[in-house]
């Protein structure tokens, strides 16, 4: 699997979601950024993405994601 695959089929399934993923074969790091999933809980916003990415993990097609997420302002302080 590639980080592009990731970052294209989130950015498909959540509205107002830009991803930017880092990684590849069965390991990513995301950073999302959403200012709707930044309002969330920690446990929310990673139920949001992994309610996603649940059927790549149970085939085992991604084995380890960790998540960052970022309000539209807090990303662009960043860069």
């Amino acid at each position: 699997m590639q980080a592009v695959e990731v970052k294209s089929f989130l950015e498909a399934q959540l509205e107002n979601v830009q991803v930017e993923v880092e990684g590849e074969g069965c390991n990513f790091q995301l950073n999302v950024i959403s200012d709707e999933l930044a309002a969330l809980s920690p446990v929310k916003r990673q139920q949001q993405i992994y309610a996603h990415l649940n059927p790549w993990i149970v085939d085992g097609s991604i084995h380890a994601v960790t998540m960052k997420f970022f309000s539209s302002a807090a990303w662009a302080e960043r860069t």
